[in-house]
């Protein structure tokens, strides 16, 4: 029998994430470069996007018996798992997103201050979101009415407009696929009980298991041939790579780099030489990091659409990229895209208040590295070459009020401070302790700020 998952790998489908110790620094000066690149992005547009979106239900993971308590709870029109799994897996024949318009998605990510896009080419159920040749479980198969669409090969038109508008391309991949008779095989050990891994024991049934690591580096492959330029392979499923389910991953990685030689790999929650960078899930880490990482936070409550969700505030966002950008690590901002293909209204208007606060202060987030004292719960820090940045947040709009100094928990010496948001340079006094400013008075009609941000020399 295929040995259980420590249940605190992933609760209620969301994962632990690998520790610095656990990162291996890449040898290979290209992928050094890459990181390099990587660390200067700071902001991801992130997309769950598939047949699921249709019921405004958990991605993937209600198929899963074991994951049943927590990811069915607001499932009410059935009590037969083998009839709700038939129907979810049988979504593909009416996932029809006729609004979808790659174009539009690319035009608002790049006008906003996203840098890169993760898109998810298929979740643990399977659903292929590109032509695959490997299962007809995929968006241009023939029982999927979209299949007839101009757009029909998703992936391969959202990667070429997000890339026309300069973005990079991470490709998220699940290792496990739900579907596959090649990994959930029908009639094992597990009978119909299931749960996030194989149906059977990989060292009982290798020659399955074979099939399996041959199918899921067959889809590899394909996304690496023949989906132009591809910057990080993001791989899901952290299950799928340790004990008995080696996946031999070493052997498609160095296949894909001889025809992307920049590609940088996110093999989540392992560890080791293919874990390019550290990926938290909705969490941030209690203190700085010193490796490559990146955050995928929901701008919802959810990383798959919901109807009706609750959207975070741009405050909230503004106050969640800054301590990630000043703990060293990347935000990806996950956007769930509606059935019909369009974003959500309040989703783009968040993103565009995102994008006019980025205008004003994006010099303090783009292309900075961690500075001391990183982050205190007010004020946050930020560094490129010998200028610091410091904000002091407002987490809360009741949280300010005018006070005419303010003192900077900063000790390096500094020549002046300006303040960015068109304010211009203020006056400061520096000791031992820090550096106290003297903050300009807002102008009639100007909202309470979500930070101050200074600009250190």
């Amino acid at each position: 029998m295929a040995n259980e998952i420590k249940e605190k790998e992933v609760t209620e489908g969301v994962h632990n994430y690998s520790s610095e110790k656990d990162w291996v620094k890449p040898e290979n000066p290209l992928l050094l470069e890459r990181l390099e690149w990587f660390q200067d992005q700071k902001l991801a547009l992130m997309m769950h996007w598939g047949p699921y979106s249709q019921l405004g239900l958990v991605e993937s993971w209600a198929l899963s018996d074991k994951d049943a308590e927590w990811s069915r709870n607001d499932i009410d029109w059935i009590d037969d798992a083998e009839e709700f799994k038939r129907q979810y897996f049988e979504l593909n024949k009416t996932f029809n997103p006729l609004r979808f318009q790659p174009e539009v998605w690319a035009d608002l990510a790049a006008e906003n201050g996203f840098k890169y896009l993760i898109f998810t080419t298929k979740h643990h159920d399977g659903f292929s979101m590109w032509d695959t040749k490997e299962t007809e479980y995929r968006i241009t198969g023939p029982e999927c009415p979209f299949h007839t669409n101009k757009y029909a090969d998703i992936c391969k038109h959202v990667f070429h407009a997000f890339r026309q508008k300069g973005l990079g391309i991470a490709a998220y991949f699940s290792k496990a696929d739900w579907n596959t008779d090649y990994y959930w095989a029908p009639g094992m050990e597990r009978g119909r009980e299931m749960w996030r891994g194989p149906s059977y024991d990989p060292e009982e049934y290798p020659w399955l298991w074979d099939q399996f690591v041959n199918f899921a580096h067959n889809q590899i492959m394909e996304l690496m041939s023949n989906y132009g330029k591809i910057d990080i392979l993001w791989l899901d499923a952290g299950w799928v790579g340790k004990g008995k389910q080696d996946i031999r991953l070493g052997e498609v990685v160095e296949k894909a780099r001889k025809l992307q030689p920049w590609l940088l790999t996110a093999d989540r929650t392992i560890g080791g030489p293919f874990e390019n960078y550290v990926t938290p899930e909705q969490t941030i880490p209690d203190r700085a990091l010193h490796v490559p990482w990146e955050s995928c936070i929901t701008m919802g409550t959810a990383f798959s659409f919901r109807y009706e969700d609750d959207y975070k505030s741009t405050r909230e966002l503004v106050n969640i990229l800054v301590e990630v950008v000043a703990k060293g690590g990347n935000l990806a901002l996950n956007v769930a895209p509606q059935p019909d293909g369009r974003l959500p209204r309040v989703a783009i208007e968040r993103m565009r208040e995102l994008g006019e606060w980025l205008k004003d202060y994006g010099e303090a987030i783009y292309g900075t590295r961690i500075c001391a004292p990183y982050f205190t719960e007010d004020f946050a820090f930020t560094s490129k070459g010998d200028t610091a940045y410091c904000f002091r947040l407002f987490k809360n709009e009741a949280d300010y009020s005018y006070e005419e100094s303010l003192k900077i928990p900063y000790t390096q010496k500094v020549n002046q401070v300006e303040m960015l948001g068109g304010k211009g340079f203020v006056e400061f006094e520096q000791t031992d302790a820090g550096i106290t400013v003297k903050v300009p008075r807002l102008e009639d009609g100007e909202m309470a700020p979500i930070a101050y941000v200074f600009k250190l020399t």
